[in-house]
């Protein structure tokens, strides 16, 4: 089987063609079994974009980039070999590469679905280099009318991305899927003060550029008064941008390799409450841009129930991770590049709405500390934080007062997660999470003046 790949072009629709490439896997498990290999597998990934970039408020570059790479996994005498090659590749190099790893490890069992074909396609519109180039100016100057001093970035890109995986077990699955995606920053100078403000989207339609101008002028308009990080009730409102601080660690609880290992906290809580039970997470993996219809192992994926009113309904796991704790794979074998075999990984962290909007949310805080963007990495799976908030405000009297700088927040997730108090209904996609702002007491901020 050829798969067709739908490529976009800059002024025209979606057309089709085969990518010179596309038929190197069936080469190298052709290739690989003739040289002695009992089982193999072949992970191969397309894709095409034509990014727009605008920096200082202009126009910087037009790209068209085509990048892919394959990724062959084979048993030999039971011993497993990894081998790698991005664009052209030699098959009979990459085989003998295989087979000279597979000679260096310990045997394995081989853990291969069996026969199955599947090829899908979920693709949006096409649009236009020329559409692209008319979102960064009018979004950029649209921000510039209420904000002459700030110096714009915006970037936006139309990528379609080709997946395909097969078996020597007779399994073969493909899936394209297109996006849009546009990211528009603002920095304002004034005196010694720096501020940079952002704000990122990503669809499979059109996008609603003006929405980003309405985000970024907004956190602007609150920043140009300063505030002082009063005393409050501890209360901190996360926005949605800044709610993977707790997510994160979440994600890390639920995988079902550290569940094994026994170093997740949750690994024996399982029907416990481990949040607010107004916390509804699962995974939902047909929804958003990261949606994926099967795992890098061949396994479908399907909706999971993580936490369910604040107890904790399950994990995630790959084929060895489930293997390990005596359950079936819920489809969750993904690398975390071609160089890697599979691991547990989500497809999409969905977090079920509550109600209300920022604005009802920041009249619900009363008075306490807005955190929108912080700096640094969060948490491990321990889930101890001590961060810098990068964009933060004070809240009094229902009303922001202004930006509040130089500010700390520290506090342990597991604590964190009973003690949510309003989950909003401002639900928006931040990379692959589903996931709306919360308000959330006993996080800890400290000013550093």
């Amino acid at each position: 089987m050829c798969p067709i790949l739908r490529v976009v072009y800059p002024e025209g629709g979606v057309t089709t063609r085969k990518h010179p490439a596309a038929t190197l896997p069936e080469q190298l498990l052709d290739l690989a079994l003739t040289r002695g290999a009992s089982a193999a597998d072949v992970y191969w990934v397309h894709s095409h974009a034509q990014p727009v970039q605008f920096e200082a408020n202009r126009l910087k570059q037009l790209e068209e980039t085509e990048s892919w790479g394959v990724a062959l996994r084979l048993w030999h005498a039971g011993r497993p070999g990894l081998a790698v090659a991005y664009g052209w590749a030699d098959p009979e190099l990459l085989v003998e590469k295989a087979l000279a790893v597979s000679a260096l490890q310990t045997p394995d069992p081989v853990e291969l679905p069996g026969p199955d074909t599947r090829s899908i396609q979920v693709l949006g519109p096409s649009v236009p280099l020329s559409t692209l180039m008319d979102w960064g100016r009018t979004a950029i100057e649209a921000l510039r009318t209420d904000f002459p001093e700030v110096l714009c970035s915006f970037s936006a890109s139309q990528e379609v991305e080709t997946t395909r995986l097969v078996n020597s077990q007779g399994l073969d699955y493909t899936y394209t899927e297109s996006s849009v995606g546009a990211y528009l920053g603002a920095e304002w100078v004034r005196g010694d003060d720096f501020l940079a403000v952002g704000q990122g989207m990503e669809d499979r339609q059109a996008l609603d550029v003006a929405r980003l101008v309405r985000v970024v002028g907004q956190r602007l308009t609150w920043a140009t008064r300063p505030a002082d990080l009063g005393q409050g009730t501890g209360a901190v409102l996360l926005t949605a941008q800044a709610t993977d601080l707790l997510w994160d660690v979440a994600q890390l609880a639920l995988n079902g390799k550290l569940v094994a290992e026994g170093s997740s906290p949750w690994s024996r809580r399982r029907g416990e409450s481990v949040a607010a039970a107004s916390l509804t997470c699962r995974q939902l993996p047909h929804l958003g841009t990261s949606a994926c219809p099967f795992d890098d192992e061949g396994c479908l994926t399907r909706t999971l129930e993580l936490i369910t009113a604040g107890r904790l309904a399950g994990f995630y796991t790959d084929s060895r991770t489930a293997q390990q704790l005596g359950v079936a794979s819920t489809g969750n074998g993904f690398r975390p590049g071609l160089t890697r075999g599979p691991t547990p990984t989500l497809v999409n962290w969905w977090v079920e709405p509550g109600e209300g909007d920022l604005e009802h949310l920041i009249q619900q805080l009363g008075e306490g500390l807005i955190v929108d963007q912080i700096l640094g990495g969060g948490a491990g799976v321990a889930g101890d934080f001590s961060v810098n908030v990068d964009l933060g405000y004070w809240v009094s009297g229902g009303e922001v007062q202004g930006r509040v700088k130089n500010t700390m927040i520290a506090g342990n997730v597991y604590d964190l997660l009973p003690r949510i108090v309003h989950v909003g209904g401002d639900a928006q996609w931040v990379g692959s999470t589903w996931t709306p702002s919360l308000v959330v007491e006993g996080i800890k901020a400290v000013s550093q003046d």
